[in-house]
């Protein structure tokens, strides 16, 4: 079909419109760093997450080699290196710095108050001084937020309706996370209107673990609450052999628990929160600026149960809540 003049010009006067906005779909002419701090490189489930990561990145035009490349550090499990290998990292001065939760903040937060760091999956960032306000950032943090202050009370409800008998709660803790002391004060109320006793036990160190396993038992715990944070993750397959070894009911915070033996899990799923992130980083690289753009809060969370955990402990998971879980291991 041929095309009349009229037609031409409507075609040319489209292609001119469409041009500019291919255009300013990418921020031409410039290669953008993005530094990721994170725990340990030899772990195939944080592996994971950092790649769900990146897809996240190509899905919104942002393709490593083409107009983004990363630089990683990881401290390996030892916590103890934060602080050196966060200022290794702001010292090669990325456009931005993508992390985890509360401690990894902290350290990038003592290393830079002017590069763009994005957090996944922080616990208390108003708490803990990392951004002003949930609506209002302020500074040069944000990103997604899993609040422990609302978390650690609804996994108690859980674990009480699943070990009714059960008086006697430990928490384990990490002493270095920054959130863990306002969720730990969360808990009080809640422990209170449940008639339990709360027995915070703290762990540094994967090390530490068998000996705060040793003291809940001591000291009559029936069953345990374990804090999300990095070094617990790396560890949880000695969380959970410890906690069955105690015959202690565990709910933890994160399916990578449960997966390694852990009984009970009440959070939200991993990979849907390091993608959600992206959206930080995508605004940011196109000129937003972190003190803009209000911390999001994950809502939706995920129920998962290792029956093969339960059975080990001799335990029977009342039908009202398998009925309301999302996932159950067999």
């Amino acid at each position: 079909m041929k095309l009349t003049v009229a037609r031409l010009g409507t075609v040319l006067a489209i292609l001119m419109l469409t041009v500019p906005l291919a255009a300013s779909a990418q921020p031409a002419g410039r290669v953008y760093r993005i530094g990721i701090l994170g725990d340990k490189a030899s772990d195939s489930n944080e592996i994971l997450l950092w790649q769900t990561f990146r897809a996240g990145l190509r899905e919104r035009g942002w393709n490593e080699g083409v107009n983004i490349r990363f630089e990683y550090r990881w401290i390996e499990g030892n916590a103890a290196r934060l602080p050196e290998v966060a200022a290794d990292l702001v010292r090669l001065k990325p456009d931005l710095i993508a992390t985890r939760g509360s401690l990894f903040t902290g350290a990038l937060k003592a290393a830079t108050s002017s590069i763009p760091i994005v957090f996944v999956g922080h616990a208390d960032p108003v708490e803990t001084g990392h951004v002003a306000s949930l609506a209002r950032p302020g500074g040069n943090i944000t990103g997604m937020a899993v609040l422990q202050t609302e978390l650690g009370p609804k996994g108690l409800e859980l674990l009480h309706s699943v070990v009714p008998a059960a008086a006697r709660i430990s928490v384990l803790w990490h002493p270095g996370t920054p959130s863990a002391v306002p969720g730990l004060k969360a808990l009080e109320e809640p422990a209170r209107l449940l008639r339990l006793q709360l027995q915070p036990i703290g762990a540094q160190t994967a090390g530490e673990l068998e000996g705060a396993f040793s003291t809940m038992a001591r000291g009559g715990a029936q069953a345990v609450l374990v804090f999300s944070t990095p070094p617990f993750i790396t560890a949880r397959q000695r969380i959970a052999e410890l906690a069955i070894a105690h015959r202690l009911p565990t709910m933890c915070q994160g399916r990578l628990f449960v997966e390694a033996g852990g009984l009970m899990s009440y959070y939200p799923n991993h990979e849907d929160t390091w993608r959600r992130a992206t959206v930080y980083v995508d605004k940011i690289l196109r000129g937003a600026r972190p003190a803009d753009l209000p911390v999001e809060q994950v809502t939706k969370f995920e129920l998962v149960i290792n029956l093969k955990t339960a059975k080990a402990l001799g335990l029977t998971i009342p039908a009202t809540v398998l009925a309301r879980a999302d996932h159950v291991i067999q």
